[in-house]
């Protein structure tokens, strides 16, 4: 099982990095030929100590931004693909998820029982320490509270010193060079919104929320979209997510 997963995550972590994607590139990471049986009780299970982990960094600076938000979001649904009945199962995991978030008393606890599950596999642990961590940097920020939750989760997994190193390298590298590329600029980002240059921040604030719920996978997927559909939600929402944060910066 904990192979199985693993593959899901590193498939959630190169997408995620990438975002070039195409639509049938990407349609159910997660669709194995052998399924594992759903019966409820995912608290200690290996998917539901992945939610738990997810829950604590999410949460860890004390807010959860829309970027991270999405990745959540595609993190539920494959690894809910896991399994023969993934509607149930990932309703249970964004449950565990909605609970673990508001504490993080039990988080040593969740990542021991998550290495003891894994068979002490650390390249599952280090997989992981890979997604926590990319969760981390997605908003652009890698607080201290977030290095302290990750570096206390990365000992319980028994990673070393140099390879957590490694891994925080990897993504300040990464988020640093995807920084100083300029991908939008202001044209494009009134395009990708669809309001004129005139419009004021209220007006862009207004726009930008109205086109999250319009294209949030979350809400496709409760209207029984095909994954197709929420696939290019997804990309979509990678679009008006960095429109607005251009706009915010030369308007707010």
């Amino acid at each position: 099982m904990s192979t199985l997963l693993f593959v899901v995550i590193a498939i959630i972590i190169y997408y995620w990095l990438t975002k070039d994607y195409k639509a049938s590139s990407y349609t159910n990471s997660a669709n194995f030929e052998q399924k594992q049986p759903y019966s409820g009780n995912l608290e200690n299970h290996e998917t539901g100590l992945i939610v738990t982990l997810m829950a604590k960094v999410a949460k860890a600076d004390g807010r959860v931004s829309e970027l991270e938000a999405q990745l959540i979001s595609l993190t539920l649904t494959d690894l809910a693909n896991v399994f023969d009945r993934p509607n149930e199962a990932r309703e249970e995991l964004k449950a565990i998820y909605k609970r673990e978030k508001e504490f993080f008393e039990n988080t040593i606890i969740a990542a021991q029982n998550y290495r003891s599950i894994t068979g002490a596999s650390y390249r599952a642990c280090i997989g992981l320490m890979e997604y926590l961590l990319n969760l981390c940097f997605i908003d652009g920020e890698f607080s201290k509270n977030e290095r302290m939750i990750t570096e206390d989760i990365a000992q319980a997994l028994k990673i070393s010193q140099s390879d957590y190193l490694r891994l925080v390298q990897k993504f300040e590298q990464f988020y640093a060079n995807k920084a100083s590329q300029k991908s939008m600029d202001e044209a494009k980002a009134y395009e990708v919104l669809g309001l004129s240059p005139s419009a004021s921040f209220k007006e862009i604030k207004a726009k930008y929320r109205s086109l999250v719920r319009e294209h949030h996978p979350d809400v496709l997927m409760g209207r029984g979209a095909s994954q197709d559909i929420i696939n290019e939600a997804t990309k979509k929402l990678q679009q008006i997510n960095e429109a607005y944060e251009l706009l915010k910066k030369l308007k707010a």
